[in-house]
């Protein structure tokens, strides 16, 4: 499954707030319900105009689609942690949230230089968990416990450097075709 990054436009906060009407999607993001997508929407514009020197998020798209988001975060030099989000919970399952941790990792790498990028699952999200080792990342530990859908879990935290990246260790998440579009408005 391919799948093409760009940065977030305003018009971009009607998609992102009708996820927040998907209970699936939102009791695995941990984000509030929302009968309407009205008070989401505000909070995706605010989001999208705000600029946060220690977030990069890219949108993804597959087909010219929003299906998602990657993050990468952080203000340690040459490091940045790995966020993503595929939604609605319909999409799940087609290989979109793999193609887009890929793609993050491969803008994290070759468009800003980092040297590396490390990612928190909680173990109890089978398919998050699945999505990093598919990856190639390498674990380095578990962290705090928390809840995941009513089970108590814990969180795994993984890691992949440039030198890993760039030497094909990640081949597994090269599946599908990544776009990324550097424009920035």
């Amino acid at each position: 499954m391919g799948v093409t990054l760009r940065p977030m436009v305003a018009a971009d906060a009607d998609t992102l707030a009708s996820w927040a009407t998907d209970p699936v999607f939102c009791a695995h993001a941990g984000w509030r319900l929302r009968e309407s997508p009205v008070d989401a929407r505000e909070w995706w514009r605010e989001s999208i105009a705000r600029s946060d020197p220690e977030l990069v998020r890219l949108l993804v798209l597959s087909d010219d689609d929003p299906v998602g988001y990657v993050d990468l975060h952080g203000d340690e030099p040459g490091r940045r942690e790995l966020g993503y989000l595929i939604g609605p919970s319909a999409r799940w399952g087609q290989g979109l949230g793999t193609a887009a941790a890929f793609g993050a990792l491969e803008f994290g790498f070759a468009e800003l230089g980092l040297e590396s990028i490390w990612a928190e699952a909680i173990e109890a999200n089978v398919a998050s968990v699945r999505v990093l080792r598919r990856l190639a990342m390498h674990p380095l530990g578990v962290g705090t416990s928390a809840e995941f859908l009513g089970v108590r879990s814990r969180f795994l935290t993984f890691e992949i450097t440039a030198h890993d990246w760039l030497s094909g260790h990640s081949e597994q998440g090269r599946e599908g075709a990544v776009g990324v579009d550097t424009c920035r408005e």
